[in-house]
């Protein structure tokens, strides 16, 4: 399973890719840029969001989208609209918020991480439809893939350093229960993960040139190889979600790295996605 290489290394950080057919297809961040990126059939187009980080974007139920930068929540209300600041999610400058998701009643999850990932620094944050905000998950290191079951019973995440990938049970829209999916194995960290509509856990894999694919079990079945060693994050899209869309970065990497770092890919490895949920606020 060879995934194809959609665009080339147009971006520094991509991040956070969400198929949504109101917007047009796919949309993901470059996130040191704070950049807001849509694959077009003739390439790809930027947008800018005034922030000096964005990490994620999701669509909003009323057509608007969603924007969570380092340390603010912008709000557009059209597709391809100006952003505005909207809400104030953290105050500790050494912190930025870096993923997330919108959870089955539409309240938005960030998670953040410290500048210099120490242990403990960063929180998961759930944003209510009134803009309010409340904390999660407290001394989390490097907040990062969040997804839930086809069912909505059950949360997946990510905490990268842990190396592993939790569940919670999602009991009347709180996360309980904690404890471990998967351990990852060695030779790549836990970013940005999707869930399958037949319940399979997907992840992109930081330093391990790869995503892999888990059953609702646990168990492995699927490993698609990447030419880049920094893969950040996927979902599934297209008109029937059967097709993975990965990110990769090149952060870090120094001028000569020699790689394709940076570019999105594609692949169908067979499971099809699920919708995604929009920010209900």
């Amino acid at each position: 399973m060879i995934p194809e290489n959609l665009t080339g290394p147009v971006a520094v950080h991509a991040e956070g890719p969400v198929w949504h057919p109101g917007w047009g297809g796919l949309r993901y961040v470059d996130g040191d840029a704070g950049d807001l990126l849509t694959l077009r059939a003739d390439g790809v187009t930027r947008q800018h969001v005034d922030d000096e980080y964005l990490g994620f974007v999701r669509p909003r139920s009323n057509g608007g989208i969603v924007a969570v930068g380092a340390r603010t929540l912008h709000l557009a209300d059209e597709v391809d609209g100006p952003f505005r600041a909207a809400a104030h999610l953290l105050d500790d400058p050494a912190a930025r918020l870096n993923e997330g998701a919108c959870d089955p009643r539409g309240r938005l999850l960030a998670g953040s991480m410290g500048y210099d990932a120490p242990a403990d620094a960063g929180t998961l944050l759930r944003i209510d439809t009134d803009l309010t905000v409340t904390t999660v998950l407290p001394r989390v290191t490097v907040s990062n893939g969040l997804a839930f079951s086809p069912d909505a019973r059950r949360a997946y995440y990510a905490d990268t350093p842990t190396q592993r990938i939790d569940v919670f049970d999602v009991v009347e829209g709180e996360l309980r229960g904690r404890r471990q999916f998967v351990a990852i194995p060695d030779g790549g960290l836990p970013d940005g993960l999707t869930v399958a509509a037949d319940g399979s856990v997907w992840v992109a894999l930081w330093g391990g040139y790869a995503v892999l694919g888990f059953d609702a079990a646990g168990a492995l079945i699927e490993r698609i190889e990447l030419p880049v060693p920094q893969v950040t994050a996927c979902t599934f899209g297209d008109d029937d979600l059967g097709t993975l869309y990965i990110t990769t970065s090149a952060q870090g990497l120094g001028t000569d790295h020699g790689t394709v770092a940076g570019s999105l890919f594609s692949v169908r490895p067979g499971a099809t996605g699920l919708p995604v949920t929009a920010f209900a606020g």
